[in-house]
């Protein structure tokens, strides 16, 4: 008996180059609401999502770190997560299941996505978060996690094969 689940977590890749088809109304709505329904510590969701798709901002966005964010110069629309630093000490993990949640079910309705890490990272000596904060002006103590890019595919990488797996990866009962 063949897996769903498994299939879709082997189907999803990292997609980061889009056509100029648009995505759909629905596929965007359902790709916020996997992100919404994302489970969290203690049940205290400390995310904000900020949905962008005005191009120059896309534009503006693809420069907020070193060699990794040009593809958001081709993308449809973005949804940059943040995650309160005052609400929870464990935001970070909970903004990063909000990132999955999205990425999987954008992948599910064919729609491309690719995970921009944010938090931690620079563009000319400057952080990301700061760049970002300064195109979208949210409040500081919302710490920036990731952006991810979305659009339709202008090609779909292969799926990973299950017999390709790293199982040396795995270590059963001890180290």
């Amino acid at each position: 008996m063949e897996n769903q689940l498994l299939t879709l977590f082997a189907q999803r890749r990292s997609v980061r180059a889009y056509t100029d088809e648009p995505i759909p109304e629905e596929s965007l709505k359902a790709i916020l609401q996997a992100g919404l329904l994302s489970p969290s510590g203690r049940g205290l969701r400390p995310w904000e999502l900020v949905i962008v798709r005005d191009r120059r901002t896309l534009d503006r966005l693809a420069e907020c770190r070193d060699g990794a964010a040009q593809m958001l110069k081709g993308a449809s629309c973005a949804v940059v997560v943040l995650g309160d630093s005052e609400k929870t000490d464990v935001w970070t993990e909970d903004c990063s299941n909000v990132m999955m949640n999205m990425h999987l079910m954008a992948s599910a309705l064919g729609v491309g996505s690719c995970w921009i890490q944010g938090r931690l990272r620079t563009a000319g000596g400057v952080s990301t978060e700061e760049i970002v904060q300064e195109i979208l002006g949210f409040p500081e103590h919302l710490k920036l996690e990731a952006i991810l890019s979305l659009g339709m595919p202008a090609a779909q990488p292969e799926a990973r094969s299950l017999d390709e797996l790293p199982e040396e990866k795995l270590h059963w009962e001890k180290f």
